[in-house]
């Protein structure tokens, strides 16, 4: 079926092949290709010729999407098992989502903050009621609503808590990941994110993650704002805490009266099983955010939710974004919360996890050292040999019709869409243990 896939190229020698083309042949020297007859290998070189080079994308270049599945510009099929990091948990193009987004187009899209509009405050009330808080602060991408986290946190540990001015300390566990600004960066412990990028945030402190004698022995330092935790971490491979972590860092946040920060971008919105992770022990964090699938994946929201002693510390003109509350996104957002409780896709994700945790547990060959994750978040370990790797794995993932993308060398995350039926999971499992036996 993928017999005809064409020869990909690595970056790096695609980088030096048309640093070579340019420098010879000038600015059109790629020749675009009649528009009903785009390439693959088009797309890869107009990217690598055109744009910044801060990702390494698996070389696959895709033009539609519905469901669980994408398709490329040669029309090929895949089953997408990525879910752009979880941004399009609903599935691509939920036609729900669409119309909404379409419906609101045509009437009105942004108006800023400096003028009230007709949805903000109808998907404020949404919100807030579903999550139980009393109060949503709108912004527009995951790391915009860390950093508003951190803003609120400093707020209230200076109003409030009445920790002396500019001494406040925000702890984070290592291995986090919530983007790439410079505060985002201040927190990691990962080389590639932060290696030539300083000076840092200062009043940020890393501890260790699922650690809790290290996070008291941390609390007690009087300065001490908040605690920000991913209550699975994402990014670093599908790291699930032991069970009973999350209830007492909850326990000791409040003992220490630390703010609890729940870093739910990629967790979220069903992903694990739970409306939220934190569910999954009952835990009510003082502070949540929320992004990508509250997008339904067409349209960039965030929101961070708290009550009001520590949300009304941030008074008019201390924080803001003109695009965060517009009425676009705003019924994108409803519309995308309303599918998840409509067609129940957080008790999906946990039964097809389950399964699919399940069948490679029990199938997987000796390449594969661990199998780990919660609801529809997973991921495996790969020993790494000269012949198998993880990138060398997805490629071939990828000619067999599943796409997945590495992290940290040697892990691989499963998270399709949570739509994804029984029938299609156990296709896509064949499909990953038939990859997986090849090697």
């Amino acid at each position: 079926m993928f017999s005809k896939i064409i020869q990909r190229r690595t970056l790096g020698a695609l980088c030096s092949n048309l640093k070579a083309s340019m420098s010879s042949a000038g600015p059109a020297a790629t020749a675009k290709p009649d528009e009903e007859v785009l390439t693959s290998e088009y797309v890869f070189e107009r990217e690598a010729r055109y744009g910044a080079h801060n990702y390494h994308p698996l070389p696959v270049a895709l033009e539609r999407g519905k469901g669980v599945y994408v398709w490329d510009v040669e029309g090929r099929r895949y089953f997408d098992f990525l879910s752009a990091y979880s941004a399009v948990n609903q599935g691509h193009c939920h036609p729900k989502i669409v119309s909404a987004l379409k419906s609101q187009a045509d009437k009105l899209t942004l108006t800023s903050r400096a003028f009230y509009n007709d949805v903000l405050g109808e998907y404020e009330e949404y919100v807030t009621k579903l999550f139980n808080y009393n109060k949503v602060l709108p912004m527009n991408t995951g790391v915009e609503g860390g950093e508003t986290a951190c803003k609120l946190a400093r707020k209230w540990a200076y109003t409030v808590k009445g920790i002396p001015k500019y001494k406040a300390q925000i702890i984070f566990a290592a291995g986090n990941f919530w983007g790439r600004t410079m505060s985002a960066i201040s927190s990691s412990t990962d080389p590639s994110s932060y290696e030539g990028f300083g000076p840092f945030m200062p009043g940020f402190k890393i501890i260790p993650y699922n650690d809790l004698p290290a996070l008291e022995r941390s609390l007690q330092d009087p300065n001490v704002a908040a605690f920000m935790v991913e209550p699975i971490q994402g990014e670093a491979g599908v790291i699930v805490p032991d069970e009973g972590y999350l209830t007492e860092v909850k326990r000791l946040c409040s003992a220490y009266n630390v703010l609890f920060i729940a870093d739910e971008v990629q967790t979220g919105l069903a992903r694990t099983g739970k409306m939220l992770a934190v569910d999954h022990e009952n835990v009510h964090p003082d502070i949540v955010v929320l992004g990508k699938a509250l997008s339904g994946g067409v349209y960039p929201v965030s929101a961070v939710l708290c009550d009001d002693e520590v949300m009304l510390t941030i008074k008019p003109g201390e924080h803001g974004s003109t695009y965060g509350g517009n009425p676009l996104a705003c019924r994108v957002a409803i519309a995308s919360l309303e599918v998840i409780e409509e067609e129940n896709l957080a008790e999906n994700a946990r039964v097809m996890g389950e399964l699919l945790r399940t069948e490679l547990t029990n199938n997987s060959p000796e390449i594969v050292t661990n199998v780990r994750g919660k609801g529809l978040l997973n991921a495996i370990v790969i020993k790494q040999t000269q012949e198998c790797d993880a990138w060398k794995v997805c490629l071939r993932l990828r000619d067999n019709g599943l796409l997945a993308k590495p992290t940290h060398g040697d892990i691989i995350r499963f998270a399709p869409p949570l739509t994804i039926s029984e029938e299609e999971m156990q296709e896509c499992v064949e499909i990953i243990l038939k990859t997986l036996h090849s090697f």
